[in-house]
This record gives C-alpha cells, structure tokens and sequence, in this order.
C-alpha cells in the first residue's frame, strides 16, 4: 500500500514542476520496478541470512521513514526545477528530474525487501510455500488496490502531496513498531520513536509551505488532476497547471482581450453564408471550460446565451469562480468529461468549442472520428465547431491528422495560425461553407456598426492568418489515435534539440 502511494504521490510532487505527460509517468513507473527489483532480490538474500521478525520489521521502520524524508529533501531542488522550467534551462531539467527520482531509490528498495521476508518467515514447512506465497501476494495485492485509490481520492486532494508521504510514511512506521513490540523487541521499538516524531516536526515544517514560490503566485492548490496555480501580473490573472508552461485562462477585470487563442473561437459561426447575425447564436457548448475566459468573451459578443462548459476538474471550476468572476447566470459549468458530458447532453448547439488540447496532455478520446460525430450530432443544421490545436513551429503532424479526422465527419474544414503563438484554431462546419462568408460576414457586421470590437477583431485575424488545409488521409479513431506518439516526439525534440513547443496560451 505505501509503495504505490509513494508511486502516485511521486507523479504529483514531480507533476508540478514537470508536468504529469505519459513521459514523465513512464520514468517513474520504469524506475519504482527496477528498485523494487533490486529490492525483491536483496531481500530474499536478507532473509534467508536472517531469518528473523526484528530483521524485518528494522527494514520496514527504515524504509517507511526515508520515504517521509523523500518531499524535504525534493521540496528545494523542485523549486530551482521550477525556476528552470520557467526560463527554459533544459540542463537543470534533467539534472533536477533525475535528481528527484534518485530520491526513491532508499525507500523503495528497502520496502521491496518486506515481501520476500514476509515468505520466508511466514513458510515453516515446505508443504505451506504455496498457501503462504500465495497469502502474502493476495494481502500485497490488495493493499495496492488500497495505495493506488486512497492518495488519489482521498490524501492528495484533501491534505496534499507532502502530507500524503508523511501520513503514509508514519502510518508504516507505526506498523513496523507495532510488529516489534509484538515480536518481542519492545526496547528496540522504543529506541525507534523518533522516526514519528522526527517526520511529525517534518510535516509541521512542510505542510505550510508552498510548492512553488512563482512570482505573482495569489493562488496554489492540489486536485485529484491537477496542480493548479493562480498568477497575477500586471494586473492580470493567470491559471496555470502542472508545470506551467501554458496559460489555461485570463482575466482582468475591465479587458477581454488577451490575444490568445479564446477570441478566435468566436469567428466560427461566421463561415454561415451572409448576413449571419450575433442574435443567431442560440446557445455554446465548451468542452476545456477551465477558469471561463472563452465563456466570458462569448457572452460579452453574443449576448446571454446559455453556455454549458465542461470542466473535468471541479476544482478548477471552483478556482473560476473564486478567482476568475466565474459567475455569469448564463454559464452552466458541469465537472465532467467533455466526450460523455456531450453524449449525455439531449441538447443541440449553435458553436461548440474544444480547448482541451495542449501537448503533451491531449485526452486523444477528444480527438477521434467517434468524437467528433458526436459533436456533429449536437450541432444545429448551421452549427459551427472551433477547436484550438497545439503545435510547434516545424512540427504540424497534430493538426493535419485532426484536420484530416474533421473531414472525415464535416462537410468543411477551415484552419488559421494564431499569431505569436504555437496554436492553431481549426472550424468544422455542419454545412457545406466557403471562406468567403467570412469576408462577408465582416463587411456586413463593420456596416452594422454595433458589433463588438473582439468579435471583428477575431474575424479579421482568422482571415489575415488563414491556413490551407492540407489533405491529410490520417484519420484518428477510437481504436488507433497515436496522439501520444505524436506528442511525445514532439516534447523530445525540444528536450534534445531545444525547439520550442510550448504551446497553449498567452506568448512569453
């Protein structure tokens, strides 16, 4: 149990620096074997030289206590990581990461060691190995069970990240002392109180102290998804994830535009032939809500219209409303995944908007044909979808392979850059459309004259910087969507060759 809870509560104490990427997920998973490895395979040698209760429950009280000792001694180097990150120092990275992951190598080797002694010592009869092997694998098995949901549901989000070691690593070491009284040893456990003691002072030490010291940091807070940051600079306040680099939401409180990404979505249902008016747009769907930026500039362009955002993480809703004036009586904020939330949803949409991606963390079953015929079928007869695809400047193979999964399902796909950005907003139409209805369109709305000036502005970006849609045959499906291929070679080829591919979110 407490070996899987250090596992979890690893991903999130390096997830906050280094993101939580299948990448950084594999390092942590590949190493936590290998020492476990070496951990069975010392302790089968230990035990069958020693034989005894005291051995083992010495090793456990050992391991248990290291593992408490693991975030104080990350908490500084993740910091410098965090630094690093932030300025892009690709040497301290790695130097940093593997530095942490170093960490684990004590503990968990030492708590690899407990189940082999606990057979050796459990065996007392060649006749028993069997049903006390097998005893021992289904205890071991289900408190791996216990390990794997308890931080996730319980610990991280209610106490976190450091205090999910430290309970754990303090629960364990009272089993260990336990044991030793148990077995007789009540002098050897007394001699071992301070291993409590020491991690309690460690987790008053820790416990207040922030994860990251980021300037302009007003907000930090863990998720059972994510490490969530509110940043305010200049005036303006920023939502950050995991590692940070992508800016998830903006607000200010007189400004609604942020040139970013957001405001292009807003472009979408003019691709209907003209004159298509604000007023047509009866109501959004949008899936990637996050702290509410797309859905407060929608509702500043067309008006009140119901809006329904799909926000997985419910905290994230919560850090909307409290820091973001995530409060429009308009806005629906549902805390579910944007695919079920869609498919469960009996209603039918003017604009739907996808702004879930950002690689490496792309939910690739929000990127499939299935998908997107379940978008299709929740589009009025006039419905628009917008879609905001990360990128890097040489690398494209995400949005052609998303471009050429839209065609698959809708009769037009249009695509443009957002400028200063390593984002690409693709539109997907419900009907067959031309290019030039938005020129249209925005004649009409400048002759108008009470149009709102982000929306004109959004119009004439996506004109000025239109792309051509390439003929892609990659089609992404439920049962083949190499989205992490994709995205892992593009996050290598920064690591290795230092190309920028941050992509989601306000330019540096």
């Amino acid at each position: 149990m407490t070996t899987l809870a250090i596992e979890f509560a690893a991903s999130r104490l390096l997830g906050s620096v280094f993101g939580t990427s299948n990448l950084v997920w594999a390092s942590i998973i590949g190493l936590i074997l290998i020492y476990l490895t070496l951990g069975y395979s010392l302790g089968g040698r230990w035990a069958d030289r020693s034989p005894e209760f005291k051995t083992m429950y010495l090793i456990m009280a050992w391991g248990a206590f290291s593992a408490g000792l693991v975030p104080l001694v990350a908490h500084p180097v993740l910091r410098l990581a965090a630094q690093a990150f932030d300025a892009l120092q690709v040497g301290v990275l790695l130097g940093s990461f593997s530095a942490v992951l170093v960490l684990f190598c004590v503990p968990v080797t030492l708590l690899g060691t407990i189940s082999p002694f606990a057979i050796r010592l459990g065996v007392r009869h060649t006749q028993e190995a069997g049903r006390v092997s097998g005893r021992v694998y289904a205890i071991s098995t289900l408190g791996s069970f216990l390990g794997t949901f308890l931080p996730v549901l319980v610990t991280i989000p209610l106490w976190g990240t450091t205090n999910t070691f430290l309970l754990f690593s303090v629960f364990l070491v009272g089993v260990a002392l336990i044991g030793l009284l148990l077995s007789g040893e009540r002098r050897t456990a007394l001699m071992l109180t301070w291993m409590p003691l020491v991690l309690m002072v460690i987790f008053l030490h820790l416990g207040q102290q922030r994860l990251k010291s980021t300037s302009g940091q007003i907000y930090e807070t863990e998720s059972a998804y994510n490490y969530i940051e509110v940043l305010e600079v200049n005036g303006y306040r920023l939502l950050r994830l995991n590692e940070g680099q992508g800016v998830h939401s903006m607000w200010h409180p007189t400004q609604l535009d942020f040139s970013g990404p957001w405001e292009q979505f807003l472009a979408a249902p003019f691709f209907n032939p003209a004159p298509y008016k604000p007023e047509n747009v009866q109501d959004i769907a949008i899936i990637g809500l996050a702290a509410g930026t797309v859905a407060k500039q929608a509702t500043a362009v067309f008006g009140p219209v119901p809006i329904d955002g799909f926000e997985i993480d419910a905290e994230i809703i919560r850090v909307g409303r409290e820091f973001f004036d995530m409060r429009a009586p308009n806005l629906n904020a549902i805390a579910q995944d944007g695919r079920l939330g869609l498919a469960l949803s009996r209603k039918r949409y003017s604009l739907i908007i996808v702004d879930a991606y950002r690689p490496p963390y792309i939910p690739w079953h929000l990127t499939t044909r299935e998908f997107f015929e379940i978008v299709k079928s929740h589009l009025r007869e006039d419905g628009t979808l917008a879609i905001n695809v990360g990128r890097s400047p040489e690398d494209r193979r995400l949005v052609d392979g998303l471009a050429g999964t839209l065609r698959a399902v809708f009769p037009s796909v249009f695509a443009m850059d957002v400028p200063n950005t390593f984002n690409s907003v693709l539109y997907a139409t419900n009907f067959r459309a031309d290019f030039q209805n938005l020129y249209d369109n925005l004649l009409y709305l400048h002759v108008r004259g009470d149009i709102h000036p982000l929306l004109l502005k959004s119009i004439e970006s996506t004109i000025i910087h239109r792309r051509s849609v390439p003929v892609s045959a990659i089609v992404f499906t439920d049962d083949h969507a190499p989205i992490e291929w994709i995205t892992n070679t593009m996050v290598l080829n920064y690591v290795l060759f230092g190309e920028l591919s941050t992509i989601q979110g306000v330019p540096k």
